[in-house]
């Protein structure tokens, strides 16, 4: 009988035969801890969907990236919570804006750190929109010089790649055309390609004060059926110039991420979304799972898609887990 000479049990027989012929490898260098930022002074607020996920001011941010880097984490994404919100997000591209002091922060207490930046306006906004509104509608085109000053700024502060997540047409030219204007050329753009309107984004709303204050964002993030219009979206971001290309979120769309890594060859991204972290987190506090075991079986099945790099909530206890 064949299975008498193919006996696959035999490299499953160890733990350490089990490593040895490992096919995908999970690694502290993969993972990227988004951390928000807000005004004040030892600001240290739990998040109540996202437990163990917290608002902090500045002075704890930078506690916080500092221990995180001790533990392993090499990278890490900023929201801010500006002190006030206006129709044209000014908080968003300020000088003096919350993530753009939170970057030249990090930079001077952890100048090995990665810093990431979430280029988008809808934190800072007061319609909660990604972009500027008029009678109701997102403009595409006039959001574009917001986003692209948004992404000046925060690469002036010191951020090593700007991630513009707002889901305009051509915000990756935008950027990258004022970037090299301005002579950030070498300042890396890691695009939210692929972002579903997805019902996984709730905890972060509640984190990051984001909510619509109208409507919905389903005109301009992706419809969570197509998968084709995904490999377009992803084109126009490779062809305007994007470094690094991410889908969002990532494990219900893991199917989307392997298609992008079979494309594409440069570095794919895909961000473990608020509400995945969250369901991961309820479960294990009921006591219905061992809440280490499934995140990290999920991260790795976002690895095994094609993810280089993976955005997660998880990071530290991640980076834990694989040193036990």
């Amino acid at each position: 009988m064949s299975y008498m000479i193919h006996r696959p049990r035999r490299l499953r027989k160890t733990a350490a035969i089990r490593s040895l012929v490992r096919e995908t490898r999970l690694a502290p260098e993969n993972f990227v801890l988004p951390l928000f930022v807000c005004p004040g002074t030892g600001v240290r607020r739990e998040i109540s969907s996202m437990p163990g996920v917290f608002n902090l001011s500045i002075d704890e941010l930078t506690t916080d990236v500092a221990a995180a880097q001790d533990i392993g984490v090499r990278s890490i994404i900023l929201f801010g919570l500006p002190e006030t919100k206006d129709e044209i997000a000014s908080g968003a591209y300020a000088e003096d804006g919350i993530v753009q002091r939170a970057i030249r922060a990090v930079r001077q207490s952890s100048p090995e750190m990665i810093i990431m930046a979430d280029t988008c306006l809808c934190e800072y906004t007061s319609h909660g929109h990604c972009g500027v509104v008029r009678d109701g509608e997102v403009i595409n085109d006039d959001s574009l010089e917001l986003l692209a000053r948004t992404a000046l700024s925060q690469a002036a502060a010191g951020a090593d790649l700007v991630a513009p997540s707002a889901m305009m047409d051509g915000q990756v030219e935008a950027i990258r055309t004022l970037l090299d204007a301005e002579g950030f050329e070498n300042t890396a753009i890691m695009s939210y390609a692929v972002k579903y309107a997805s019902g996984f984004y709730g905890p972060f709303r509640e984190a990051a004060q984001s909510a619509p204050e109208f409507g919905d964002r389903r005109a301009y993030q992706m419809d969570p059926p197509n998968a084709r219009e995904a490999m377009r979206e992803t084109e126009l971001d490779y062809s305007e110039g994007a470094d690094i290309l991410m889908v969002k979120p990532a494990t219900v769309y893991l199917d989307v991420l392997k298609m992008v890594r079979e494309r594409f060859d440069i570095p794919c991204a895909a961000y473990h979304v608020s509400g995945e972290y969250a369901l991961i987190k309820a479960a294990a506090q009921k006591g219905w799972i061992d809440e280490e075991r499934v995140m990290l079986e999920t991260l790795t099945s976002i690895k095994r898609a094609g993810a280089d790099i993976i955005l997660t909530y998880y990071a530290r206890e991640a980076i834990r887990a694989l040193k036990k």
